[in-house]
């Protein structure tokens, strides 16, 4: 990604501005400029609304990442999740500040403010949002050798259960 183009996207990196269409509700992010949603997607020009999200969601899924893409190799094992914002939309971003085995399908987590990435040696800082447990979250039981090989919705279904 362009230097130039990555500072255009600063807001939205920095505070998780989206939007939000006033003739259904829908929120968006990153911020649309036209409502997919509405049955005609004329009737939500000059209606999209710059909307803050709250930075507070639930993993919906995610995966641990042990093979990671150049210049994360230093970071592995980590979590990349989907989480899903009160607001509605959902986020992918790394979990921080936990031990992968510890995430779990419904675990709470709240947006943070994080390095990304470095270009080059002496390059340029790129900074955004990543998610950390929240306050009320509580860490998921390590997997035992019962969960291998299971699909994570499974695993959750049984810890719920137990």
């Amino acid at each position: 990604m362009s230097i130039a183009r990555f500072w255009r996207e600063t807001p939205r990196r920095y505070n998780l501005g989206g939007s939000k269409c006033t003739s259904c509700g829908t929120v968006y992010f990153p911020p649309r400029a036209v409502c997919p949603v509405c049955t005609h997607h004329r009737q939500s020009i000059e209606k999209m609304v710059p909307f803050q999200l709250s930075g507070e969601g639930t993993v919906l899924s995610f995966t641990v990442v042990h093979d990671a893409a150049e210049g994360f190799e230093m970071q592995t094992p980590y979590v990349l999740a989907l989480v899903k914002t009160p607001e509605g939309p959902v986020l992918t971003g790394q979990v921080v500040d936990v031990r992968p085995e510890e995430v779990a399908i419904g675990f709470k987590v709240r947006a943070t403010f994080r390095k990304l990435r470095e270009e080059g040696r002496a390059g340029v800082i790129h900074y955004g949002y990543k998610f950390a447990p929240s306050e009320d979250s509580t860490a998921a039981p390590p997997l035992g050798p019962a969960a291998a090989g299971r699909p994570a919705e499974a695993v959750a279904r049984d810890r719920a259960t137990s």
